[in-house]
Formats: C-alpha cells, sequence, structure tokens
C-alpha cells in the first residue's frame, strides 16, 4: 500500500462553495467571504488506497480539489504575502456522505470518515506551482469526465483564503487548506450519480498529477 505523501497535518481546513460553476450548479449565491469547515485528518488515505463506503452509505459523492501545504507558522498573513508561507501541493478528493452532509445541517462528519480524504498522487513543492490559479482539474468516473474546471474559477484563491483564515485561525507547518470542487459534482447532475463499490475515482490537477482509487464497501 502506498504511503501519505505528507505527514498527517493537525489541521485540514476545508472551503465550501469556492468556485462559481459549483455554486451556479448548486443554485446558491456567491458567499460574500469563504465558507470553512474541518475534514478530520484521520480520513486521508494516498492513492491507490481504497474508498470504503459504511453500510448504508449510499449517496457518497466526488470532489476534485487543489490542497495547499502550509510550510511555516502563518499569523495575519497578507494576502501580498500568502504564498510565501506554501510548502507545496496535492490533489485530494473530499468525499462526501450527501445524505448526512444535509441531516446534520453541517458538513465536517459527512465528509470526514475514514478513507474520505484521498490525497496525493504525490506533495509537488510550491516552487514548482508558481501560480496555483493557473491549474486545470478534473475529475474522471470510471473512465467518464466528471468535472473539467480551472483553479481560476475559484471565487476565493490560495492567496485570498490564508489571509482570511489567519486572520483568526494560526496555521502550523503541515497543515491542509482544500480549497473547494468544481462543478460536476454526483449530487447535482440531472441524474445524480453517486459512488458505488467498483467505481474507480480519478482526481487531475495540472502539475501535480492523477489521483486515482478504488471504490469498496465496508463489512462494519
Amino acid at each position: 500500500m502506498n504511503q501519505l505523501p505528507i505527514e498527517r497535518p493537525g489541521k485540514i481546513i476545508a472551503v465550501g462553495l469556492n468556485y462559481r460553476d459549483h455554486a451556479a450548479e448548486s443554485d446558491s449565491p456567491l458567499p460574500e467571504s469563504p465558507i470553512l469547515f474541518a475534514k478530520w485528518s484521520t480520513c486521508l488515505v494516498p492513492a491507490g488506497a481504497p474508498i470504503v463506503l459504511p453500510p448504508g452509505v449510499d449517496r457518497a459523492d466526488y470532489e476534485a480539489e487543489l490542497a495547499v501545504v502550509i510550510g511555516r507558522t502563518a499569523k495575519n498573513v497578507s494576502a501580498d504575502d500568502a504564498l510565501d508561507f506554501v510548502s507545496g501541493y496535492l490533489a485530494l478528493n473530499d468525499v462526501s456522505d450527501r445524505e448526512a452532509q444535509s441531516k446534520d445541517g453541517q458538513w465536517s462528519r459527512a465528509k470526514s470518515y475514514d478513507t474520505f480524504g484521498p490525497c496525493g498522487p504525490r506533495f509537488v513543492p510550491a516552487a514548482e506551482i508558481p501560480d496555483p490559479q493557473r491549474l486545470a482539474i478534473t475529475c474522471d468516473l470510471n473512465g467518464e469526465r466528471m468535472q473539467d474546471s480551472n483553479t481560476q474559477n475559484m471565487i476565493f484563491g490560495v492567496r485570498a483564503l490564508i489571509a482570511f483564515i489567519t486572520a483568526r485561525i494560526t496555521l502550523d507547518p503541515g497543515d491542509v487548506i482544500s480549497t473547494g470542487t468544481p462543478d460536476g459534482v454526483g449530487a447535482f447532475r440531472p441524474v445524480p450519480v453517486f459512488l458505488k463499490p467498483g467505481d474507480e475515482v480519478t482526481v487531475t490537477v495540472e502539475g501535480i498529477g492523477a489521483l486515482t482509487n478504488p471504490v469498496v464497501r465496508g463489512d462494519r
């Protein structure tokens, strides 16, 4: 089994509704400021590891995302200086139990089940990606293109997110920011598409590579 490409982070701060196209498909107004939620770090698995659907979970969804890894302690960081605090980048699949997400009225539990955070396929140093707002991002399900966008479509870019978060929350080395997903998620398709055992999901971010994980059913 592959190992995680980073040490397990102290915090994963994820961002909701951060692509204009995703807000449009979900019929949601554009947020005035970033919508943050926690994704517990025990959900992380590497490329090749299975996404395990717990018994009774039948509305699990894929979400292709660019993840940012913090390189040094960041507090009250300006947007101009924000990228100086980034050590590198990953692709991340923010797998989500849509039924639990709806019932809970908040997102952390539904997005933090064990294995619901595939990340990788490798850690890419920040020097290799000078502009994180010019990256193609896609998701393929069983070879079919489901999401196809670009990080330039983020409402709040990486610089703005780091400035917003660190105005109130200190980011430590190794912390991860998962920057949101574009349109094409399964829940908002004309005929909804949810993950099922036997599926294979590939999240690809330009300059980082293809993160592929099979989907299986847990036995308990």
